[in-house]
Formats: C-alpha cells, structure tokens, sequence
C-alpha cells in the first residue's frame, strides 16, 4: 500500500534510521535526512524538516520505536526508565498539532502490554499508524471530492498534502481526487509567507503530479474570489476541537472571511486523529510562535527594515460558524457544531 499513494515519500523507516525528505529544501534538492536518535527525531520536528499534523504523528511514533530501542540496547532489564523523557522531547517539539500527541499516547498504549524487546511491536505499530493515515486520506479525498460539482475551482492554503501527511493528503487529497474524477477547474494555491508552504511545496507536490496549478500572493485572495474564479476553499487542519473550531496554518481564518462574504464554500479536510474532542473550543488551542526572523527574513536573505520587530504566530482558529464542511475519513460534517462533532466521534453529548 505504501508504494501505490503517489511519486514521492516524505517519511520512510529505512531500517536503521527515520528518514525524512527535507521540506526545508523544496524544491531545489530532493534530498533525505536521515534520523537515528530521537532527539534527532524531535529536532527536524522543531526545524520543520517534516510539517503537517498527520506527518509529525507519523514521524514521532517511528521515533517512540527508536528511543525504545536504544533503551533496551542499554539495558535489557531497565529499558523503560528513561524513556519517558525521551517520549517528552517528542511532545514539546510542536505545541499546536494533537496529531503529535495522539500518536505518543497511541505508541505508549502499546508499550504498556510489551514485556520483552519493545522494538519490533512498536515499529509494526508505527507502520500500522502511517499505512492507516493514508487510507484515511484516500477516503476523506473522495468524501471532499463529492462535494465539489463539475467545472468548480479551488484554493487551498499552506501545505496539505502528501507532504504533510502519511500520502495522498488531506486537503491535496480532495484536490487530487477531484482532479483524477475530471471535476475540477482550476486549482489556485496562497504563497503561505513566511514559509511560502504554498509556493514551495503544494506548487511542485501538484506538479508532480501533472495536476496544473496557479499561484497566488495572500493579498490577492479576495479579488480572485470578487472575481468569481474560485467556488472552494479547501485546507487541513494542525486541530479540530469539540465545537468544530478549526487550527491552521496562519492565514486560514482570513480566507475563511474573506469566503463568507465572497459566497465561496470553506472545506477542512483532516483526519479523525486531529479532532480534539477534550478541548471545547478554539480558544484554549495553544497557539505556536515561532522566531521572528522567519518574518524578517526571506531565504536567509533580511527583507524587513533594520530594528523592525515582528509577530509570528504560526497558526490561527477559525471558528465552526465559518466552515461549511469538515471532512474526515468517516464522512462530511455540514456546517459543525458541538452536537455534529460528538455525533461525527461517537460521543454522547
């Protein structure tokens, strides 16, 4: 299954190591890093050589199993001691994206029945975690696809595609099936500044592809929609919380206003395991800052005037009132609210 999803992989265990491709890089050098500790693990995380929710879940659960093996190879019989900080450094790598935290919790659930050699479970575990986030993906892309009629164009924001995730994509994922079922028009893509997630990596990842794609400054995306050349925005999500708020990439709020009053329909694309079902609502979702530089400075390259400061939050909440629809692997939840969540969940409210 895992050959079949698309061209490329962005995480593979290579036997000895986790092996990452270098989104920092993109798309100049396709070039791999190659992780063998897990404090490396949680430092490409931190560095954002791997991005998006689902793929630093899938990437920290390999990690699990490679602190747990060098553990037992210091010690057969207390391997469990310290492994609970190794499991920590994971956690505080990236602060907004549950899927993190589920994958920890899900690799520590299966620690608690091993009793011998914890390596091999854990790996089969985290291979079982990557081979379902993908499945999911190519489920949720064909619910997303159902909704988008003939001929309808769309714009997506940020990265979230097979990059960001196992394969295939969360919100890449619905594109690209509605492009492989002949219904799409146009598909438009947001630079993402200060990343630029969109010009770096959804541009080249829908080229490889060959599914033709049309960036656009941030800036640019009201006219587009006054123009009526888009009828979707379609993102994932870093967490969805029980009333159906939604986290991403900074940015996404803004295009979900700009889409209300444009009269363009908002979709989120994103696995069950980034729905928090724990947190009420949007505001309690810690939000990331990350180094102001980043804002500063485009490509190591200053931009910005010396001795301007700079706020760089890294994502932002847009609330359920603004979504028009929440797909998940189980199936499409119309305009979201607390009940439609629990119900989507399988919890009683």
């Amino acid at each position: 299954m895992l050959d079949q999803y698309d061209t490329f992989k962005p995480v593979m265990w290579d036997d000895e190591a986790v092996c990452l491709l270098d989104q920092r890089l993109l798309p100049g050098q396709h070039q791999y890093m190659y992780c063998r500790s897990v404090a490396e693990v949680a430092q490409a995380i931190r560095d954002m050589v791997v991005r998006g929710a689902p793929a630093i879940g899938i990437t920290a659960a390999y990690g699990v199993a490679l602190a747990a093996r060098q553990r037992y190879a210091e010690s057969a019989t207390h391997w469990r001691d310290n492994l609970e900080t190794d499991l920590q450094q994971l956690v505080e790598a990236r602060p907004t994206a549950i899927n993190l935290f589920w994958a920890i919790e899900r690799m520590r659930r299966k620690l608690d029945t091993i009793e011998s050699d914890p390596f091999s479970p854990l790996l089969e575990e985290a291979r079982s975690i990557h081979e379902e986030d993908i499945a999911a993906n190519l489920k949720m892309g064909e619910f997303g696809a159902s909704l988008i009629a003939p001929g309808e164009s769309v714009l997506t924001h940020c990265n979230a595609g097979a990059l960001a995730t196992g394969g295939h994509g969360t919100a890449l994922g619905v594109i690209r099936s509605a492009y492989a079922g002949g219904k799409l028009g146009a598909v438009y893509a947001d630079e993402t500044r200060p990343w630029l997630q969109g010009a770096r990596l959804t541009a080249w990842e829908l080229l490889q592809d060959h599914i033709p794609v049309t960036l656009v400054a941030e800036g640019a995306a009201a006219w587009l929609m006054r123009q009526g050349k888009v009828q979707w925005v379609i993102v994932g999500s870093d967490r969805i919380v029980a009333n159906g708020d939604v986290a991403n990439k900074i940015g996404t709020y803004s295009l979900a206003v700009l889409a209300r009053q444009h009269g363009v329909k908002f979709m989120v694309a994103a696995p069950t395991s980034t729905i928090d079902m724990a947190v009420g609502e949007g505001g309690a979702i810690p939000i990331e800052q990350r180094d102001p530089a980043e804002l500063l400075s485009c490509g190591g390259q200053r931009v910005a005037a010396e001795g301007a400061g700079a706020w760089n939050p890294v994502f932002d909440v847009t609330p359920a009132q603004l979504v028009d629809a929440i797909v998940t692997e189980r199936g499409i939840i119309e305009q979201p609210n607390t009940e439609k969540m629990a119900r989507h969940m399988g919890e009683h409210r």
